[in-house]
């Protein structure tokens, strides 16, 4: 009885629109695949890749926009191919979920690219303002007063880490977090005289596209503490979509959760001193 039933619709032809719209998405997934592993392990430059990343969203959209005609199609005239629609819909959400929501971030964040929790004399990037050249990348001289009000506007919670440990301890401790990070440190430079500023530089990257952002950290002593400031910039791009400012926050907890939790050092011992009634041996 199905075979019956079955044979007029296997002999229907398969809508068109449909086989275009599973086409378009198969190749849209390929192009956003390999613009992302292009520029996540630096093969190309960042910018022809993201060429590529958009051109693979743009053609997500078109195949989203035959899906819908076939779907018309088919319930007209009855044709085969709902199947290939489903999945081209199905490949075409999962590559355009995601920069959708950044999108979403690009409208309502700042555009702005370079985040400090001291705008008045932030972190100078100094190895890493030779990194920052080439064609559409950022400047390492800080943007000014006018990202810093949009900062603060923006995330006021981002601000200078106090802690409670000597300054060398504290570039250890700062120094730690971000190996741990697996950051690529591109200089380390200890506390030395006359200042006593410890300065990190090392370079992070996104979670998916994997695109460069600069870090410089300054440790300085402050009494007998220390106070810790960090800077975050993104190399390309004049929005960071909020990546920056969530970086120094979590930072900024960890140095902090560390900091309290730093075992407290031990003191020297006291030298010792002569037995009550011994005279002190003569030189």
């Amino acid at each position: 009885m199905a075979r019956r039933f079955s044979a007029p619709y296997q002999m229907e032809p398969v809508s068109r629109l449909a086989s275009w719209a599973r086409m378009l998405a198969v190749f849209a997934a390929i192009a956003a695949v390999v613009s992302t592993l292009v520029v996540r392990f630096d093969f190309l430059e960042v910018r022809p890749a993201m060429a590529t990343f958009f051109g693979a969203l743009a053609l997500a959209g078109l195949s989203i926009v035959l899906a819908l005609a076939g779907f018309a199609s088919i319930w007209q005239n009855g044709s085969r191919g709902m199947a290939r629609i489903l999945l081209a819909l199905l490949i075409d959400v999962l590559i355009l979920a995601y920069p959708s929501y950044l999108g979403w971030q690009y409208r309502t964040l700042p555009a702005i690219h370079d985040i400090t929790t001291d705008a008045i004399d932030p972190p100078k990037f100094e190895t890493l303002a030779r990194l920052r050249v080439g064609d559409g990348a950022n400047t390492a001289v800080y943007a000014g007063l006018y990202s810093a009000e949009l900062q603060h506007t923006a995330y006021p919670a981002i601000e200078t880490v106090q802690v409670d440990l000597p300054v060398q301890r504290a570039y250890e401790l700062a120094l730690n977090l971000v190996n741990r990070r697996k950051w690529r440190v591109v200089d380390a430079r200890p506390p030395q005289l006359p200042r006593r500023e410890g300065h990190i530089e090392a370079v992070a990257r996104t979670m998916v596209m994997g695109l460069p952002e600069d870090v410089a950290i300054r440790i300085l002593p402050d009494g007998d503490g220390a106070r810790i400031d960090i800077r975050s910039a993104s190399r390309y791009f004049e929005s960071d979509l909020g990546s920056n400012a969530a970086r120094i926050a979590k930072l900024s907890e960890d140095i902090t959760t560390a900091a309290e939790n730093a075992p407290t050092p031990k003191p020297d011992p006291a030298a010792k001193q002569p037995a009550k009634g011994k005279a002190a041996p003569k030189k």
